[in-house]
């Protein structure tokens, strides 16, 4: 194995996956650390990417998970070592991403890194330090009105120099444009002045095209760790196969087919997802919205939604996206993390139900929501497949006792909720069968 990767949650970790099986990296995501006892067979595979649900957890605890999956990485023989989190940058005053850095950083006993959420392909791009989304500065887009982490600075290094130890400086656009060499060079000089401190320097890296990132990608090919959100894979991944470290596999993506039901279930709340939301609605097709009043009422919502979807002919949405102004005030009455706790758990009960009724494809937008719902069919490992808009591929996993008799494979699209295009969960739908 040459890669091993840290995602601080489901949606995110598909999202990376996806970019190494572009790449042609023969990959699978593990969902949370495996026991020791537990037999996974990659003899065959060039990265393994460990699934946390990190992101919104005490940082003390976030530490703990992240570094648990560093040793069953290191124990399974990876060489090099990415802790991946959101192009959004998702985080809060205390962490998660610096604390979980740092962590990595003294356990690998390394003392430079960089932070590079930029993903363009999905208008994520960072310019002089600055994360934009679109022609936005982070700052100004939906991200400030997220319910668990609202991003009201795009300054990164301010950001991240909040949460970390170490010293953030930046690695600028005008010195990638300077090449592959005297980017590396730039790279070597930081390492040589980040060994001498205590305990050690973290580099925003801008990147505003691919091609900036196939540039950091093969300057920073040797470096034990990488911190980013997707985009960086494809740069790395390229570096690895032209360095003949791994071979580049054809069908690294194939998966298998079913004509089995399928379902969506949202959870996020983000101004994509309510699009995405609307444009299945405005397109007539079923939908049933969970009210959170209702869940807090302790109304049996799971039970009743599953009596509803039982009497479906057509593909069904089930959803608890919300617009920010009703979110917002929900959370005022009742508490954010009381009430998300409360939507993951209605969510997890639906999708456990859904697979007795014999639905066996999932199109998941949210990564808490995709979190509880990967958790409740017990699934432990997914197969990466094809990409169905950036950074959202579908995956293949596994169902059995006790939701089912016997063990049957199952195909999910996690959707961070960010991420995909209006009619993203047709296109989804209609993309495998």
């Amino acid at each position: 194995m040459m890669l091993g990767v840290i995602a601080d949650d489901h949606t995110g970790a598909t999202d990376v996956a996806s970019m190494l099986v572009r790449s042609g990296l023969r990959t699978v995501q593990i969902i949370g650390v495996p026991l020791a006892s537990a037999a996974i067979d990659l003899q065959e595979i060039d990265a393994v990417v460990v699934a946390l649900k990190s992101r919104n957890i005490d940082p003390a605890e976030a530490v703990e998970q992240s570094l648990d999956a560093l040793r069953w990485l290191q124990h399974q023989g990876a060489q090099r070592f990415y802790f991946k989190y959101c192009s959004t940058f998702d985080s809060t005053a205390k962490g998660n991403i610096g604390p979980v850095t740092d962590a990595l950083m003294l356990a690998l006993k390394t003392h430079y890194t960089i932070a590079c959420p930029a993903f363009p392909e999905n208008q994520r791009t960072i310019f002089k330090g600055h994360l934009f989304v679109g022609d936005q500065l982070l700052s100004d887009s939906g991200m400030r009105h997220h319910p668990l982490t609202p991003m009201t600075d795009a300054n990164l290094i301010r950001v991240l120099g909040a949460q970390t130890k170490c010293k953030v400086g930046l690695l600028s656009h005008t010195q990638a444009a300077q090449g592959v060499t005297s980017l590396r060079q730039v790279v070597q000089q930081r390492i040589a002045s980040a060994s001498s401190a205590t305990p050690g320097e973290i580099d925003i890296a801008d990147a505003v095209t691919n091609t900036d990132l196939m540039t950091l990608g093969e300057a920073l090919a040797d470096l034990p760790l990488v911190t980013a959100g997707s985009g960086l894979a494809l740069g790395l991944a390229a570096a690895y196969i032209q360095r003949g470290l791994v071979t580049a596999d054809v069908h690294a993506a194939q998966l298998p087919t079913t004509t089995a039901k399928a379902v969506v279930l949202s959870g996020s709340c983000s101004v994509a997802t309510n699009a995405q939301v609307k444009h299945w609605i405005n397109a007539g097709r079923a939908a049933m919205r969970i009210d959170p009043r209702r869940l807090v009422a302790n109304e049996p919502v799971a039970l009743q939604v599953l009596e509803w979807h039982a009497q479906q002919k057509d593909t069904c949405l089930i959803y608890a996206t919300s617009e920010p102004d009703e979110v917002a005030a929900l959370q005022t009455e009742f508490g954010a993390s009381a009430l998300g706790e409360k939507i993951e758990h209605c969510m997890a009960q639906i999708a456990s139900g859904l697979i007795k009724q014999g639905v066996r494809r999932f199109v998941v937008a949210g990564g808490e929501t995709s979190g509880a719902v990967v958790n409740s069919l017990g699934v432990q490992s997914l197969k990466i497949g094809a990409t169905i808009d950036p950074g959202v591929p579908w995956t293949a996993g596994s169902v059995s006792a006790p939701l089912i008799s016997a063990p049957e494979s199952i195909l999910l699209a996690l959707k961070s909720g960010n991420f995909g295009s209006e009619d993203f969960f047709s296109k989804a739908l209609a993309s495998v069968k």
